[in-house]
């Protein structure tokens, strides 16, 4: 009987899905009944996350004691893209400064002007000659913290130790530019960029290759935001910090520095359930995460020896999603090895056939030819679109964007399908930040879908399935007049755009 289920499972494994890139497949998959989770507590989750409302999902990956029990690549997405995964990069901070720390090169209760002499307003206030490295972690620096100035001046630095500071370690402020101000400590004291010193000390022997991060007009690494990797990098980070910090037998981060970080070090009072060392934690008890804009999650969840990735673009409230593992997943899960049934065949089936919702519509229109070959001139507009020309083919729309400084390049919308191109051009991004994009390679894969919802009205999809961004784009035909609506995934205010027609 024994030797049966073994072999039972042995050909239930042949049956997972593979795919092309090595890289994407090096976590070990298992059956989740052979971890202790029923398939059927995992369909529930994906159904439940691919349904909520205002919400792509782009990836979801469950790890039970290191293995992959279940994981989705909503179609047109795929394992192997990259994605931008916003504060989730603060962890990656977190990470480097316990490094830095281990090899005595900083310590906690330094002091952070002391690091930027030449950086420093005229008066130092005594509150800014109070704040130190551990302030910086657990977001209590005393500086208010300010979005918009990354937007409006390149010396980041400067301005940031110009600020008016509170007494230090009083109130938490949570603020993208306290992780970029510990990036740029660990610059100084490693001489090296972030990216650069854990490519050395953790992703090199956890064979993260594929990932990149942004850089700042002074040459550093970001750290609030801007890393772009696989979901499995994610996923494979997130188990190194529920491991203590030991990847494969190795201590590659120290396990009191990981402690430290998973450890509430500030009260959030009604903003949370208490922050870490740039990490949060969570109401289902003793549970932390990885957090970043828009949806971007790696749940660790000791008590369960699991982690769960998400990455997305919502415009709800994350807390739904976390609640979705919580109440739909974690009761499940426990220590027994259960046998895998029907409802792990079809959660097999199911991985493989999730897919975002395709433009709604009929496939062509009589007032297609009135428009194909024609130039649409644009009013100025946020996306430095100058004109736009459509081309109709058999269930495939073509639209050629000129850009305001002459780039021009092509995007491809298939009907009940998705098309995919590539472009060098960067895509919409909700951070507008000086110099985003530095450090960030390309080509940008776009897919795109597109239907008529009326004679008169063309509406286009577009997802740039490496990066985070869809656009909306509903063309309305009156004649020589063309009005646009573009509504940006992240932002629920649609653009409006006008246009006139040019033969």
């Amino acid at each position: 009987m024994k030797n049966r289920i073994t072999l039972f499972l042995l050909v239930l494994c042949l049956l997972i899905p593979a795919t092309t890139s090595a890289q994407i497949r090096e976590l070990e998959r298992s059956i989740p009944e052979v971890e202790g989770a029923p398939s059927g507590a995992l369909i529930a989750l994906m159904d439940s996350l691919m349904g909520l409302p205002k919400t792509d999902i782009h990836s979801v990956m469950v790890l039970r004691h290191g293995k992959v029990i279940a994981e989705i690549y909503p179609e047109p997405f795929a394992p192997e893209y990259r994605h931008t995964v916003y504060s989730c990069s603060k962890t990656f901070v977190g990470a480097a400064v316990g490094l830095a720390i281990s090899e005595n090169r900083l310590r906690l209760t330094d002091r952070v002007a002391s690091f930027f002499p030449d950086q420093l307003p005229d008066t130092i206030s005594a509150n800014l000659a109070d704040m130190t490295v551990r302030n910086l972690l657990n977001m209590t620096s005393g500086v208010t913290p300010d979005w918009n100035m990354r937007n409006g001046r390149t010396d980041w630095i400067r301005g940031y130790l110009g600020k008016t500071i509170k007494v230090p370690g009083k109130h938490f402020d949570y603020d993208s530019m306290s992780s970029y101000i510990l990036s740029a400590i660990v610059q100084k004291v490693t001489g090296m960029k972030v990216l650069d010193y854990l490519r050395l000390k953790l992703f090199k022997p956890m064979h993260i290759t594929d990932i990149s991060w942004e850089v700042s007009p002074e040459g550093i690494n970001t750290g609030g935001w801007g890393v772009y990797l696989q979901s499995e990098s994610l996923a494979k980070f997130g188990q190194l910090l529920l491991n203590r910090g030991v990847w494969e037998g190795k201590q590659l981060l120290p396990a009191e520095w990981v402690d430290r970080m998973m450890t509430k070090q500030s009260d959030t009072g009604s903003f949370g359930y208490g922050y870490g060392y740039q990490m949060w934690l969570c109401e289902y008890p003793g549970a932390v995460r990885i957090d970043g804009a828009l949806g971007q999650y790696a749940l660790l969840i000791p008590d369960k020896d699991m982690v769960v990735v998400i990455t997305e673009c919502t415009l709800i409230d994350g807390a739904t999603q976390r609640r979705l593992v919580w109440n739909r997943l974690l009761p499940a899960v426990g220590d027994d090895t259960l046998i895998p049934g029907k409802d792990y065949k079809r959660l097999l089936k199911k991985q493989s056939s999730y897919q975002l919702p395709f433009v709604p519509g009929k496939a062509s229109s009589s007032l297609a030819r009135d428009y194909a070959g024609k130039s649409i001139v644009l009013e100025p507009n946020k996306f430095d679109w100058q004109s736009l020309d459509l081309q109709f083919k058999q269930k495939e729309v073509i639209m050629t964007v000129t850009e305001t400084d002459g780039t021009k390049y092509n995007l491809s919308f298939g009907y009940k399908q998705w098309k995919k191109t590539s472009t060098d051009v960067h895509p919409p991004y909700s951070i507008e930040a000086k110099g985003r994009f530095n450090g960030i390679e390309g080509p940008f894969y776009v897919a795109g879908s597109y239907a008529w919802p009326s004679a008169a009205m063309l509406e286009l999809k577009a997802h740039y399935v490496n990066w985070i961004t869809a656009l909306n784009i509903t063309f309305r035909f009156d004649g020589e007049n063309v009005q646009l609506t573009v509504k940006e995934n992240y932002s629920s205010e649609p653009k409006v755009i006008k246009g006139k027609v040019c033969d």
